[in-house]
């Protein structure tokens, strides 16, 4: 008895293959002639890359649970594809890719895959031209891609023709990148220029049980002499936390669908703005848990020093709660995501304090760089949400460049074109803050909530500002340990133990007057007073009035502002 499932079906699997007859409906039955036999050559071309697959390609795909590229195109819209380039010869060259035009929620979009169950997916000269095409084809007429990825790499029997196929590609691709925003999907496993390729989209997203990677494990293993599996080497832990994979997701459906979701928040090139979309959530709704949560957490035992996952408050403020989290893998000291706010598409950066103090180091940095750039690029505004207490310092950090990492993040803020808001939360601290989308590097609005701290330094700042102060209490506290120690001696305790017990008490009425210096700093300088006063900060918000506050400004900016390319000089950029 078979130990595998029986799938019920409506088609009769004994039913005698179709027919295919070229004759006009209603024309009285003639002989044959040269127009039927071309007619049917044609179709038999058309047909070609599905009916030579055989059965067995396609459940040895099925068993290892991916799907074909022809499933994969139905799984990203129920509309039948318009297949473009069927370019294919006698032994099958080109047809181990498929490239089309899909309508997707009413979008065109450029969509290519490859077809592992042929040549295992891998790329010749007539792929590479007809990947070329596709990526012209959809920067001129300023359409989205969607590329499916699920190659064994460059055809080997094709000598240089698979290669130069490659460069082909890799060439059209970087010149619509900027043009029209691409989400390449990772399916199987991709090595060498099947890697390439697609991390040179805007995002890339991978299942579990798949790799890419520079080379596979074999390779490892015979240059290195390193036993290493696909999953340590290449897999989605290994992406999603060095960022190489924007997204990591469970399967492969969940991979495409995911690539709808997020082309639902980016525009089809850099001309437009992203996709309004109507919604019930009212811009005037009062944000009551974004008051719960500072309430809790600030007025717990260690006050202001309390850390907050600031994904709470994004949600709180979007469009029915539904945010899209981009990297969520990745440098959690921030995060990078898409939301709606009164139907419009906002990008959310903002400082996560819930990890390491929301300090910025390289992968904080760049991730912010990454994000940023993007949003410039396709017309999205910017929300950034300041919490953090400076850059990571260390010597960790410098070695892996936190310097270039963080002028990556200045770069890409000062060149920001589009409507943007800086809220602080609560810390903004020296460099941090004088990097972080303030009015001197190019902010439309500094709005900050009453808990905001703005400093050149955290509580250390006592040091600087009440230096004089300091060195009195600190001379007073060594005459105390003296004082006290000689009365101790006089009073018949023996000299080492007297000495302790007075510095022990004078240590002790030291720590007092350091945490009463540390209130009167924060009291005095680690306020929004100042910058309120100096003009660094428009206005104080009140945690239930930030969606409306947001949600208002961020519609005033947009009605004045023309989506376009960028324009200028484009500046050096790391």
């Amino acid at each position: 008895m078979s130990k595998s499932a029986i799938k019920p079906s409506l088609k009769n699997p004994f039913a005698p293959a179709e027919v295919v007859e070229f004759t006009i409906p209603g024309e009285i039955s003639r002989t044959t002639g040269g127009y039927e036999e071309a007619m049917q050559e044609g179709y038999d071309l058309i047909q070609r890359p599905i009916k030579s697959v055989s059965i067995a390609q396609i459940e040895k795909q099925h068993f290892k649970k991916r799907m074909t590229v022809w499933e994969r195109l139905r799984v990203l819209s129920d509309k039948e594809p318009n297949v473009l380039y069927q370019n294919w010869g006698k032994n099958l060259d080109g047809a181990s890719l498929v490239t089309a035009i899909l309508n997707i929620g009413g979008r065109d979009v450029a969509v290519y895959g490859h077809d592992f169950t042929v040549r295992a997916g891998s790329i010749d000269a007539t792929n590479g031209s007809k990947l070329a095409r596709l990526f012209n084809m959809a920067g001129e007429k300023g359409i989205p891609l969607i590329g499916m990825n699920d190659s064994a790499g460059a055809f080997v029997p094709a000598g240089v023709g698979g290669l130069d196929g490659y460069a082909e590609a890799f060439t059209a691709l970087r010149k619509i990148s900027g043009v029209v925003p691409s989400i390449m999907c990772m399916f199987g496993f991709n090595a060498g220029g099947g890697s390439y390729l697609p991390r040179q989209g805007s995002f890339v997203i991978q299942p579990n049980d798949t790799f890419f990677g520079l080379t596979g494990p074999g390779v490892v293993k015979s240059v290195l002499g390193e036993d290493i599996t696909p999953e340590e080497l290449g897999g989605p832990k290994v992406h999603g936390k060095t960022g190489v994979a924007d997204l990591t997701v469970a399967d492969e459906v969940a991979a495409l669908r995911t690539a709808v979701r997020l082309l639902s928040y980016i525009p089809d090139n850099n001309n437009m703005a992203p996709p309004f979309q109507e919604t019930s959530d009212p811009l005037d709704r009062k944000t009551w848990e974004i008051n719960t949560l500072l309430k809790k957490a600030f007025n717990s035992p260690t006050g202001f020093n309390t850390p907050f996952d600031v994904s709470i408050v994004i949600q709180q403020i979007c469009d029915h709660g539904d945010y899209f989290e981009l990297q969520p893998e990745r440098a959690r000291e921030v995060v990078t995501a898409f939301g709606r706010l009164g139907g419009q598409v906002v990008g959310f950066c903002a400082n996560n304090s819930a990890v390491s103090s929301g300090q910025i180091d390289c992968d904080s940095a760049v991730k912010i760089a990454r994000f940023v750039r993007f949003c410039n690029i396709y017309n999205i505004p910017i929300i950034f949400m300041e919490d953090t207490t400076g850059f990571l310092p260390g010597r960790e950090q410098e070695a892996r460049g936190i310097v270039q990492a963080g002028r990556s993040m200045l770069d890409s803020i000062v060149d920001v074109r589009t409507p943007r808001i800086l809220l602080i939360l609560r810390n903004a601290y020296g460099g941090a803050y004088a990097s972080y989308n303030n009015y001197p590097t190019g902010a439309d609005l500094v709005l900050a909530l009453p808990t905001t701290r703005l400093a050149v330094m955290g509580p250390a700042g006592k040091e600087f500002v009440y230096k004089d102060d300091l060195r009195k209490v600190r001379a007073t506290a060594a005459d105390m340990v003296r004082k006290g120690a000689e009365e101790r001696i006089k009073a018949g305790m023996e000299a080492g133990a007297a000495k302790l017990d007075a510095e022990k008490e004078a240590a002790e009425w030291l720590k007092g007057q350091e945490v009463a210096l540390n209130q009167r700093y924060e009291k005095e300088l680690m306020n929004p007073k100042e910058g309120l006063s100096l003009g660094s900060i428009s206005s104080i918000v009140m945690p239930t009035d930030l969606r409306k506050v947001l949600g208002e400004n961020l519609h005033f900016l947009l009605r004045h502002y023309k989506p376009a390319p960028m324009g200028g000089p484009q500046r050096e950029f790391h």
